[in-house]
């Protein structure tokens, strides 16, 4: 993949999830108001809040994908796969900017080394 092509691709990938993580953070946690407790019946707040929880660490996780792919990006590997070296289709990079691994090793699972 072209260089200039895969930077825009990241930068892209970036703006997407500073967004999502500036809107989790802006909605802020629930839990806590004085309309509802905590664990009170039918709490709508608190299943917010946890689900508020999970979507901030998946969101950590796709901003340390996306670094790692960058710290690629500046080596000279990006589109490589991180296991055994071959080249990502760029239409999977296109779709997937921080993809690691090609799609028949993703497929393939976990290495059993």
């Amino acid at each position: 993949m072209d260089r200039e092509r895969a930077k825009e691709l990241l930068a892209g990938e970036r703006e997407k999830i500073e967004q999502e993580i500036a809107a989790t953070e802006r909605d802020g946690p629930e839990e806590g108001d004085e309309r509802k407790e905590p664990g009170d019946f039918n709490s709508e707040g608190l299943y917010q809040d946890e689900f508020d929880a999970g979507r901030a660490e998946d969101l950590k996780d796709r901003l340390a994908a996306l670094e790692r792919a960058e710290e690629r990006l500046a080596s000279g590997t990006y589109g490589l796969s991180v296991r055994s070296g071959e080249p990502i289709p760029d239409a999977r990079l296109e779709a997937a900017p921080t993809a690691e691994l090609t799609v028949e090793e993703l497929e393939r699972g976990p290495r059993s080394d």
